[in-house]
């Protein structure tokens, strides 16, 4: 108590008394007169409720100890490996310092770092997938990292170039843009994914002096000076370049449009070529919707002959008629195509029939799409006999051409035999009553067709219910092979080679 009057004298000596008192009433006990035993360097600490009203007055007028300040705490002072992260972090454009650090302090730099730093500083030191979520996430609301292999570095640097790419206006954009980014992403970048390719801007025409007629078509016009954005330098840079999807058009044009916007020139067209001749890493090829004719067509499938890794290419919803499709058959002989597609082109009998000779002895390719031609019974028929011998294409499409009764005869007798085809397409096509009668009966004899596609072909309900139920127990039967591969291959052994052939 002595100590407690002393200390309150020390703040205000005028009021001693006064803090004495208060003390010896807050307490709680009646002090006695006597002497009291001294406790050396303990102050008794003032209860934060009392009873006397005056107490919080005399409180704050005591010494205030670091003990007993109840928002006092170490926490507060930030580590000196803390401060080192920090200041890391503000500048790490200018200094970028990462891989010298502990993996738990190199953590806790990517999770703070911004998004926004410049390619040059970030492309070849951070490998971090979680930063680069970040990244594609803030430029990007919808994104697909499984089109991407699952790596969300590879995406942000192909959908970049990407977008340069589509963005890019031939005589107005430095190419330097798309160049300078080769170093960052070369060793990430395996497809470029490209759906518009915008053409030179076009001054305003000189006013013509002679009469000119306005029933001139549109269409009719000259290539211009200038082509589209030329891909070989960018394409030979890229080391790892595995997919290349284009299309040479111009998209939301609204009322800009001109013919001129979707034109695949002739020096477009050569340019390609010998871009992807000289890629030999490249295993799939798309160039749709882009007016490719038959001689633009010979041109791209020429310089892919004998080409070592091709294994898919699509020129589906161009132009390509008889001429290209023969272009196309001879690919097969020279290649290792695994997937030809050809939908939503002008290919007829001829065409067709020139396919079927190459696919009769062709051992690579295992997917053909043909939809949406006109081939007709007549290149039906040619490729139905060369299924009678092919032992490797397992998906074939033939929806919307005008097949009939005599190709569907010939293709049951495909069914009767084949053992490798999975899937056949047939839709919107003139099968008739008979011709479905005679694909049931090639079904009956068929244990590995799974899909068969006879919608809109005029086949009675009848038949098609009855090919539905023998697919359905094809595709159990393969469902059960994949459970017991080990009770399926000791089947085929025990019953011998001769009862499994028949």
């Amino acid at each position: 108590m002595q100590d407690t009057v002393t200390t309150s004298a020390l703040l205000d000596p005028s009021h001693s008394s006064v803090s004495t008192q208060d003390k010896s009433s807050t307490g709680g006990h009646t002090s006695s007169t006597g002497p009291q035993p001294s406790k050396p360097s303990s102050i008794t600490p003032v209860p934060a409720k009392s009873r006397n009203p005056n107490s919080g007055a005399n409180f704050h007028r005591m010494r205030r100890i670091i003990a007993e300040d109840p928002e006092w705490s170490l926490a507060i002072v930030p580590l000196l490996t803390e401060l080192c992260i920090q200041h890391i972090i503000k500048n790490f454009q200018r200094n970028p310092i990462l891989k010298q650090l502990l993996p738990e302090h190199q953590q806790k730099i990517l999770n703070h770092l911004s998004p926004n730093l410049p390619l040059a500083v970030t492309a070849n030191l951070i490998d971090d997938e979680n930063y680069w979520l970040r990244c594609c996430m803030q430029r990007w609301p919808v994104c697909h990292v499984a089109e991407h292999g699952g790596s969300w570095k590879r995406m942000f640097f192909e959908r970049h170039l990407e977008n340069l790419l589509k963005h890019f206006i031939p005589g107005t954009t430095d190419p330097a843009v798309i160049l300078d980014l080769l170093p960052l992403c070369r060793n990430y970048v395996r497809r470029v994914h490209v759906d518009q390719f915008l053409p030179p801007v076009r001054l305003p025409a000189q006013p013509q002096t002679g009469d000119r007629s306005d029933s001139g078509s549109e269409g009719e016009m000259e290539e211009p000076a200038v082509d589209h954005y030329q891909l070989g330098d960018l394409v030979a840079g890229l080391s790892h370049l595995e997919e290349l999807d284009l299309v040479y058009g111009v998209k939301d044009c609204g009322m800009n449009f001109e013919w001129n916007l979707f034109l695949f020139t002739y020096r477009d067209c050569h340019s390609l070529a010998a871009t992807i001749k000289a890629c030999h890493t490249l295993k799939i090829f798309k160039l749709t919707r882009s007016k490719v004719d038959d001689e633009k067509a010979r041109i791209i499938i020429r310089s892919l002959l004998d080409h070592p890794v091709l294994e898919e290419l699509d020129l589906s919803h161009n132009l390509i008629g008889d001429r290209g499709a023969r272009g196309a058959a001879k690919l097969l002989n020279h290649s290792r195509l695994r997937v030809l597609n050809l939908a939503n082109n002008q290919v007829r009998g001829p065409g067709a029939q020139s396919l079927a000779h190459a696919l009769a002895h062709n051992t690579n390719l295992v997917s053909l799409n043909l939809r949406l031609n006109c081939i007709e019974d007549e290149g039906g028929q040619a490729l139905a006999h060369a299924l009678l011998t092919n032992k490797c294409l397992t998906t074939l499409h033939l929806g919307g051409n005008e097949l009939s009764e005599p190709t569907a005869t010939l293709l049951s007798q495909v069914l009767a035999i084949n053992t490798t085809l999975t899937s056949i397409n047939l839709s919107c096509n003139h099968i008739g009553l008979d011709g479905g009668k005679q694909l049931l009966e090639g079904m009956s004899d068929n244990k590995t067709l799974l899909e068969f596609d006879l919608r809109l072909s005029d086949v009675a309900q009848e038949s098609e219910y009855l090919i539905g139920q023998a697919l359905y127990a094809n595709r159990e039967a393969a469902r059960q092979r994949a459970l017991n591969p080990s009770h399926f291959v000791s089947t085929i052994t025990a019953s011998g080679p001769e009862n499994s052939v028949g």
